[in-house]
């Protein structure tokens, strides 16, 4: 058994993981998590009706495939800027109905 502990060790990573803090972060942004799932969504939607790859969202947008593949994976902060960008780019509606008015 303490052979087997010890080959154990040897495989554990020298940094702590953050597992925990992680998940406890998921669940204090629930809501916000779900929202930025939709988007997420929405955008995987059109992104097969229109045919395009990550990389040709990202060059429209003027972003790397990196952050197109984050934000898809719903988990990324976005800013009304960045929404607005994957509004322009995708022609999708997300805000525009709150900023009809505008």
């Amino acid at each position: 058994m303490k052979a087997l502990q010890e080959r154990l060790y040897k495989h554990t990573s020298a940094t702590p993981s953050k597992w925990k803090e992680k998940a406890l972060a998921r669940r204090e942004n629930k809501e916000w998590l779900r929202y930025s799932q939709h988007i997420a969504m929405l955008m995987l939607d059109k992104m097969e009706e229109l045919g395009l790859a990550q990389k040709a969202v990202a060059e429209r947008m003027g972003c790397s495939q990196q952050y197109i593949s984050r934000v898809l994976k719903g988990t990324e902060n976005l800013s009304i800027e960045t929404i607005f960008k994957i509004e322009s780019a995708l022609d999708l509606q997300i805000l525009e109905p709150a900023f009809a008015d505008f």
